[in-house]
């Protein structure tokens, strides 16, 4: 039986008009009846990830927002750089529904007996849309979780947990050792930490201010290179050395530290090389770019041979290709991991409404380490829902 038969649905949106300007907006949309797998989730927490930003502002200048309307029918609008427009043709005029991941309640169900067992079960869930009152979804793109499990906690168990743990599964498909990761201080970089030493894996971090690198050290992290030192080249060298770390994620994407990676590879390498070759080490050194933190163009210095490769890395890739069987390996260690290796911390909790507030916006959207923010898109809302 189910709990509850919403119809409708307030729901975040992010548009790119015509006119050069970016709208969120919160829309009400109709929920149409669910399939024999389908379930309803009344949302109660979704993460604020860096993958979320790049669909939610179209790269509008997050300084510049201006809002209107009531508080559940309200606009935030702000203008997008011309020369940005370009890259942003194919969503021009369309509503997106934002939002990758979330937990919530499940409220109903549909008519299958797996549907119906998830009535009044608390799930995480997958598959976009998420900054909504309602989600509908397969049961195929819900994580059920160990009893006791808050919609704050399991809120983020999907993109940065199975990233983590794909980047790991990464660095052993392709036959290496130990791993690189920039922006090390996220909360991805600190769940790829606890990973890493509780798996017994070699781990170079990789940030770009003291306070974070003295984060990750009162976590136990062995290896640790501030971007802003002096002597990073000769830091991130030596700690190559020490790990034999050749495969890196880069979370900055931008300007040089993909290739400076690169070379302290091939440095680190030739510090153990018997003989000289013109071409440099034969040992394959791999970054993966995983983000876009610095927008920059990525900036090449060929100080490191001929054995190398750059590529990009995302997870729905990642995990089409080890197959669904290890997939669902993943997930359940994220389960049974949840409150421990996988616990994120946020800054604070949004409304829908209070999401598209300048002030708020200025704040959640800067992608500092430590303010990452949850949106609650059943927090202060008296409409949708509607039975």
């Amino acid at each position: 039986m189910n709990m509850d038969t919403p119809l409708f649905s307030l729901q975040l949106t992010s548009q790119v008009k015509s006119s050069g300007e970016l709208e969120l907006a919160l829309q009400r949309v109709a929920l149409a009846p669910l399939g024999p797998n389908d379930v309803r989730v009344r949302m109660e927490a979704a993460p604020i990830n860096p993958s979320d930003m790049g669909l939610l502002f179209a790269s509008a200048d997050i300084d510049a927002f201006k809002s209107s309307g009531r508080p559940e029918q309200a606009v935030a609008r702000a203008p997008i750089p011309a020369s940005a427009i370009a890259g942003l043709t194919a969503r021009l005029n369309t509503p997106l529904p934002v939002g990758n991941e979330g937990a919530g309640v499940v409220v109903a169900a549909g008519s299958s007996a797996s549907a119906q067992a998830l009535l009044g079960q608390t799930v995480a869930v997958r598959g976009g849309a998420m900054y909504a009152q309602f989600r509908d979804v397969d049961l195929d793109l819900c994580l059920v979780l160990p009893q006791g499990t808050t919609p704050v906690e399991a809120a983020s168990s999907f993109v940065n947990p199975l990233t983590a743990l794909g980047m790991v599964e990464t660095m052993r498909m392709e036959g290496h050792r130990a791993l690189v990761h920039t922006a090390a201080a996220s909360n991805l970089g600190q769940m790829l930490n606890r990973i890493c030493r509780a798996d017994g894996i070699a781990l170079v971090n990789i940030v770009r201010k003291p306070e974070q690198a003295a984060l990750l050290r009162a976590m136990g992290a062995a290896h640790v290179c501030d971007t802003s030192a002096p002597s990073f080249v000769s830091d991130l060298t030596d700690a190559l050395v020490a790990t034999g770390a050749t495969i890196a994620f880069d979370a900055t994407g931008g300007g040089p530290l993909a290739g400076q990676i690169l070379g302290c590879m091939e440095a680190a390498l030739n510090k153990a090389a018997k003989t000289f070759s013109r071409y440099g080490s034969t040992t394959h050194k791999q970054v993966y770019i995983y983000g876009g933190l610095d927008t920059r163009p990525t900036t090449l210095v060929r100080n490191f041979g001929l054995a190398w490769g750059m590529g990009g890395w995302l997870l729905t890739p990642f995990l089409q290709r080890i197959g669904t069987d290890a997939a669902q390996g993943l997930k359940r260690r994220v389960a049974a991991e949840l409150k421990t290796t996988f616990a994120s911390h946020y800054a604070g909790e949004l409304s829908l409404a209070e999401a598209l507030l300048p002030e708020r916006i200025a704040v959640y959207g800067q992608r500092a380490t430590g303010s990452k923010y949850l949106i609650n898109p059943n927090k202060g809302l008296t409409t949708g829902g509607e039975r």
